[in-house]
């Protein structure tokens, strides 16, 4: 069974930073497409990073400059780095990983950045 489990939302400040975490059990993250979406209520869930399978890092053109995705293959998890946040970038975070057979996705973090 997979499973990914997102840690690290919270309430910051305007110019904040956080540190977003993903572990996955049940397959491996290595050599598949991985990433980090968002959604803000009354919208549509958007793309923040992601690592194609075999392909260079892709970014939100809203957050490019200011976020940073990570991952540490020997522990099977992802990180997303987050700097200078702003209010816009409040919405609930999720992680996933498209193993080309499935799509899994992780419960979803809650980011909220005050103004």
């Amino acid at each position: 069974q997979v499973q990914l489990v997102e840690s690290g939302g919270g309430l910051v400040q305007t110019g904040g930073s956080l540190r977003l975490s993903c572990t996955v059990s049940g397959t491996t993250i290595y050599g598949y497409t991985a990433g980090w979406y968002r959604q803000a209520p009354g919208n549509q869930r958007e793309l923040v990073a992601v690592f194609p399978a075999g392909g260079i890092v892709n970014y939100a053109d809203s957050m490019k400059g200011r976020i940073s995705i990570s991952r540490d293959n020997a522990k099977n998890t992802m990180y997303l780095q987050m700097n200078s946040l702003k209010p816009e970038d409040t919405a609930v975070y999720y992680c996933y990983v498209n193993t080309r057979s499935s799509e899994y996705w992780g419960q979803g973090t809650q980011v909220t950045v005050s103004s």
